[in-house]
């Protein structure tokens, strides 16, 4: 989960409220995740929106060093907790998607899973882009997710923005901002920024883009 700035308060407490009952939804990497990871490797890896560190793991048994960035404070202390307990070594910090705290060039393996999303605004979205581009090494590669149309919760063929209710026990519902993507406007936006797209594909609702730095 990550947004710029000026929308940081309120998507970051929408997650620091449900983060701890989101957390324990969120068990495994995603498969298209562990298959990019396959058979790749670096030195330093960034998992931007990183929420529990899922996802943060599976980066961990690729590269030497693994960075989880997010906004949220119970996310990172989720991703914490889980690191302690499964016995993975990996630096949370935390940041926004548009403004990472990472050095130029210094990323071998980048994920940008499911948060891409929850930014607001095109500029905001392509600006995030652009961040990743500029801290990916020259051979770096990084996979990016985007919740998508084709999921059959939504019977929209362009891309929307929406909220989608989070129920935490109890019954309370916390809206959270979703953008869905279209894949034809996924792939606008990936052209527009400063990364390089070598593949797209659409799974299991979402849309997914293999990168790299122009």
């Amino acid at each position: 989960m990550t947004e710029e700035q000026s929308d940081s308060p309120a998507i970051r407490d929408v997650y620091d409220r449900i983060g701890e009952h989101f957390s324990k939804t969120r068990e495994y990497p995603w498969a298209d995740v562990t298959e990019f990871l396959e058979g790749r490797s670096g030195a330093i890896g960034l998992d931007v929106g990183c929420g529990n560190g899922r996802h943060t793991e599976a980066l961990a048994s690729v590269v030497d060093k693994p960075v989880g960035v997010d906004l949220s404070r119970t996310l990172l202390n989720e991703a914490r907790d889980r690191a302690m307990e499964r016995d993975f070594e990996a630096t949370f910090v935390q940041g926004t998607a548009t403004s990472l705290p990472i050095g130029t060039d210094a990323i071998d393996l980048g994920l940008y899973v499911a948060a891409l999303h929850h930014l607001r605004t095109r500029r905001e979205r392509i600006a995030s882009l652009d961040e990743l581009a500029r801290v990916l090494s020259p051979t770096g590669r990084a996979l990016i997710s985007t919740w998508s149309t084709t999921h059959d919760k939504f019977d929209r063929e362009e891309g929307f923005d929406t909220h989608v209710d989070w129920t935490l026990p109890g019954g309370e519902t916390v809206a959270r901002f979703y953008h869905i993507y279209d894949p034809e406007e996924f792939e606008a936006e990936l052209a527009d920024s400063r990364l390089t797209c070598h593949s797209t594909w659409v799974s299991a609702g979402n849309c997914y883009a293999r990168v790299g730095p122009r």
